[in-house]
């Protein structure tokens, strides 16, 4: 069991049956009283994200998620089908809203990311935080005001569009941050 002073990021707790994954946990003293854990929680089953505060004598069982691979197969109105690595005979779906709706841009077909499983049952996946992928689209740079980065907008394989330096052209390989949607680096 885990209590009050145990919730940290990342740590993910069982809360009326479902798991929730601590995405921020601030210790607040008001004077004279005891400490309260300001926290904003995410639901691993639906996706919503929670504010939340947990006070001392608060306790929790420690949600036992395991982790398998899953290949991602197409996409159809904004369902997303994927199959398991081990038993490719067994399929499930996830919706946009569950997955999110900035890691979803960056799913190509048989790319393989990490399931959630939770009573025998994928709930979620993860992506990985950086992840290559092909440029389709990228207008010709244009020189103008130096004195900030120059940056264009292209689109990636996945059908994406991020914003990225004057010099990544159609054809180039590029890392992108999953988290934020960001371009990183151009891949030589």
């Amino acid at each position: 069991m885990l209590t009050h002073s145990d919730l940290k990021k990342g740590v993910e707790i069982i809360i009326d049956g479902e798991p929730y994954e601590i995405l921020e946990a601030n210790p607040l003293k008001m004077a004279q009283r005891r400490v309260v854990i300001q926290s904003k929680i995410k639901n691993l089953i639906t996706g919503n994200v929670l504010s939340r505060n947990f006070h001392q004598g608060d306790t929790f069982e420690e949600a036992k998620l395991l982790k398998s691979g899953v290949k991602f197969l197409y996409s159809h109105r904004n369902q997303y089908f994927f199959t398991e690595l081990k038993d490719p005979i067994k399929r499930f779906s996830l919706n946009s809203k569950k997955i999110g709706s900035l890691e979803v841009q960056f799913l190509k077909p048989g790319q393989i990311v990490e399931g959630i499983i939770f009573q025998e049952k994928v709930i979620n996946i993860f992506l990985p935080i950086k992840i290559q992928l092909k440029v389709t689209e990228a207008p010709p740079g244009v020189k103008g005001d130096r004195s900030q980065s120059g940056t264009k907008q292209i689109t990636l394989e996945t059908g994406a569009k991020i914003n990225a330096p004057l010099f990544i052209e159609e054809g180039d390989i590029i890392e992108v941050n999953t988290d934020s949607g960001e371009y990183v680096r151009r891949i030589e």
